[in-house]
């Protein structure tokens, strides 16, 4: 049994690579760091069919930009050994892979930069890892791939462009640094950046990865309770598919959401932004993320006229003193067996290094020199995610410095112990890369206690440049360590955007409702969606998309355009054309009545003045001057005294005026009764009766008044209820009992005299004045029957000139009917003025 164990074993027991994969570059030293970048962007998949050993994954699509982050860390590796301040008498070496810009192929890095590169290189597992940490990966759905490779190792990597947020994690991912701030900042930076410029209806467009999936779901999480909508969200498969791509662009098309929002990486956009060019697609306001923004494979100037204006949070960029002349040195004839390099000058230049019989390229001499034109590759004036490589490279170093600097004794790990130089464990690394603090470049790198970096964006916008490419102009920035509301700075006047216009692009699901109007949202359609409803009268909204309209105070009314509250219009009976009309009228009755009292007592002693007694006559005339006279009351804006007198004072003397009429109605009554046998009625109707008649029947009035003023007074108040938009100005009556009562009582007495006259007006006489009294009777009945409805319905300061109205028609009524036909006999017929005529006992 222990033979058997013991012997060697045969070939087929040996333990072997089952696949090669080399990596781009290689170099040995004291330390070796490992390195994934996605130098292709896209992918071709082996053919399923499990007959034969499937072939590995093709990758495809070089990237240049990609290639010089590779050079990047190989730069900072180089400038770490040859210093004497970092790392003194130690070196680093790099292993670096493609991942092609994919989970499985990043898989597949992953696994390959465990390994050693053959099976002579393979460690067996008695010491520490060969491998201290990992630079990488591009993308979050890669990170989180590689990642949970490495974490069982406890191998930490630095990612210089992974920016999901579920990457901050401890729990799953408790090995993972970055140097790109989290996307919780980013969603948090585009949502302020959607809200700065109004756009309240966008468009979401997002890759098949975790990195699309997240900020998507992250950027949704931030845009809640805002006034930001999302007209659709769409999602570019990873492995693309120009059929899914058309279906997204002509959703694109068709919305009415002109910006767009992008979670992307520079390879899914690649297919998808050659594949838009080509449907004529313009208008579009892109919001690009990190991901993308700073892709210099976008800057052809091809894509301008469709991808001008672009604005999005790019990377910080810095400075690499060396960079340039650094990626001046990779040329085919230094690395004449290196196919990264190959592929590099064929994409450059279109050319092959290798021509071979029926190839599609001419062939390169190698000798070409980079240009400008190469800027994918060659440009450095603004490095961003090889910036972030660059810091990566010197955080491990730093923290491998620091732990080289352990003494014994005072170590961080069990018994106060270092880590062997000569043997260090990766999970100790990385105890001091949560701790390492350095500057570089005047910028200080630390990490979290998550592994984020400080949270730091660029504003980009895409403007035209020389020779027309697209150049990536700063145009603000985004602090996350600056107080809520204050992160945003932006440099409105150097945009430039989409169409290449000064002014952005307006992007809503409906226009704002202006002041005046409320929002009134669409029914099954999000908030955004809405239409504009004026407000009511009465209510106002001073700005621009209220959500309700203010009803106004109650001494306030709205304006024409709904927008401010105004004092309420003010109405009472005024001197206007209306109360000056009733004004003339009054003092016109005044004046008449006046006039005919003159004429009375010039003729007093004629016939007809006397034989009607004369007496109740002045007192009538009195009493109609005072009516007239009361109208005046109503008129004005009502004070307290004026309440009071306008019902009392008309009241008393309307019953003054018709228990006059009264008493002359039963003098008349009598009189033509007198000569009948037996009667003795006059001896009861003589004057001192009369003005008894007169007294107590005005008296009752007053009593009326008396109680009606004790008990509830008028008093002015301000009607609101009439018409919501003014205020009215009246007289409320206190008691609408005794203001009835009172008009009832007119009533009455003006009744009484109507019958009684009645009965009188066939009695003998050429002027029996009984005939005038049930005439003016009629008539002012009439009057005060038809303003009770008039009255009631009539508003504000209608109801007052109803009633001052009723006051002088019924005043001009008795005024004619009692008084003209005796102002004519002494005026025109004095001849007739004789008691003969007026008793009909003429002389034929």
């Amino acid at each position: 049994m222990t033979e058997n164990i013991m012997e060697k074993p045969n070939s087929a027991q040996v333990c072997t690579l089952q696949s090669s994969f080399e990596p781009g570059f290689v170099a040995d030293g004291d330390y070796v760091i490992g390195g994934i970048f996605p130098l292709h962007y896209n992918q071709e998949m082996p053919d399923l069919n499990c007959t034969y050993r499937p072939s590995a994954v093709k990758c495809n699509g070089f990237d240049p930009r990609a290639f010089r982050w590779v050079q990047t860390m190989r730069l900072a590796v180089e400038e770490i050994n040859q210093s004497d301040e970092l790392l003194p008498n130690h070196t680093l070496g790099y292993k670096i892979f493609d991942s092609c810009a994919y989970p499985l192929t990043g898989q597949r890095a992953a696994l390959a930069v465990l390994n050693g590169l053959d099976e002579a290189h393979s460690h067996m597992c008695t010491g520490a890892s060969p491998l201290l940490a990992v630079i990488g990966e591009s993308g979050s759905a890669q990170s989180i791939v590689v990642s949970r490779i490495l974490q069982p190792f406890r191998i930490p990597m630095i990612s210089y462009f992974s920016s999901c947020a579920c990457l901050s994690d401890r729990r799953k991912y408790p090995t993972f640094f970055r140097v790109i701030p989290n996307d919780d900042y980013q969603v948090k930076a585009i949502a302020q950046l959607l809200l700065r410029f109004n756009w309240t209806w966008v468009g979401l467009v997002r890759g098949d990865h975790e990195y699309g999936r997240f900020a998507l779901y992250g950027l949704l999480r931030e845009l809640q309770g805002t006034r930001v909508c999302v007209a659709y969200q769409e999602m570019i498969p990873l492995l693309y598919n120009r059929q899914r791509a058309l279906e997204i662009m002509q959703v694109m098309r068709s919305s009415g959401a002109k910006v767009v929002v992008v979670f992307s990486a520079e390879g899914e956009m690649t297919p998808f932004l050659r594949d838009y060019m080509k449907q004529n697609i313009t208008g579009i306001q892109w919001v690009a993320s990190e991901a993308w923004v700073t892709a210099s494979v976008f800057t052809g100037s091809e894509y301008y006229p469709y991808l001008g204006g672009t604005i999005g949070f790019g990377i910080r960029q810095g400075h690499i003193p060396r960079l340039s002349d650094y990626l001046q040195t990779v040329d085919p004839q230094r690395y004449p067996t290196n196919p990264l390099v190959q592929e590099l000058w064929g994409a450059l230049y279109g050319c092959t290094l290798f021509p071979s019989l029926g190839a599609l390229l001419p062939p390169c001499s190698g000798q070409e020199s980079l240009l400008e034109q190469h800027s994918a590759y060659i440009n450095t004036s603004s490095p961003r995610v090889a910036y972030n490589v660059y810091k990566s490279v010197y955080a491990i170093a730093h923290s491998l410095h620091n732990l080289l600097l352990c003494q014994p004794g005072s170590g961080p790990f069990h018994n106060n112990s270092c880590a062997q130089s000569n043997n260090i464990y990766p999970w100790q690394l990385q105890h001091y890369l949560q701790e390492v603090s350095f500057s570089i470049a005047g910028e200080e790198v630390n990490f979290d206690l998550k592994g984020d970096s400080i949270p730091y964006y660029d504003i980009i916008n895409w403007q035209r440049g020389t020779g027309g490419k697209i150049e990536f102009v700063n145009v603000g920035l985004f602090d996350g360590t600056k107080a809520a509301g204050k992160e945003l700075v932006i440099q409105e006047e150097r945009i430039i955007w989409a169409g290449h216009q000064s002014k952005a692009l307006v992007s809503v699901c409906s226009a704002s409702c202006l002041p005046g109007s409320r929002k009134a949202v669409r029914r099954g359609e999000p908030v955004c969606c809405f239409d504009c409803i004026p407000c009511d009268s009465g209510k106002i909204s001073n700005q621009t998309d209220s959500i309700d309209c203010t009803t106004c105070p109650e001494d306030f009314w709205s304006n024409t355009e709904r927008t401010a509250c105004i004092p309420k219009k003010v109405e009472f009976l005024a001197y206007d054309s209306l109360g000056i009309a009733l004004t003339v009228i009054a003092v016109v009755g005044a004046c008449l009545t006046l006039a005919v009292l003159a004429v009375f007592l010039y003729h007093r002693n004629t016939a007809i003045v006397r034989i009607n007694n004369s007496e109740l006559s002045f007192f009538i005339l009195l009493s109609l001057t005072l009516c007239f006279l009361c109208a005046l009351v109503f008129i004005g804006e009502p004070t307290s005294w004026s309440c009071v007198l306008r019902h009392t004072a008309f009241s008393i003397t309307l019953s003054l005026c018709i228990s006059c009429i009264l008493g002359k109605t039963l003098v008349v009554l009598a009189a033509f009764t007198v000569a009948m046998p037996g009667n003795n009625i006059m001896k009861w109707l003589g004057p001192k009766q009369q003005r008894a008649i007169i007294f107590i029947c005005t008296l009752l009035q007053v009593v009326i008044c008396a109680a009606w003023l004790i008990d509830a007074p008028p008093y002015p108040s301000r009607n609101t209820q009439y018409e919501l938009s003014k205020i009215v100005l009246e007289c409320s009556v206190g008691s609408s009992l005794a203001f009835w009562c009172v008009l009832g009582y007119i009533g009455l007495l003006a009744c009484l005299c109507f019958v009684l006259a009645f009965l009188a007006r066939k009695l003998p006489g050429n002027f029996n004045e009984a005939k005038f009294i049930t005439f003016s009777m009629l008539i002012f009945c009439a009057v005060w029957l038809s303003f009770i409805p008039a009255y009631i319905s009539s508003p504000g300061k209608y109801a007052d000139a109803v009633e001052t109205f009723a006051i002088l028609a019924s005043s001009f009524g008795l005024l004619f009917c009692l008084f003209s036909p005796k102002c004519y006999i002494i005026l025109l017929k004095p001849e007739k003025n004789t008691k003969q005529h007026l008793m009909g006992k003429e002389k034929k």
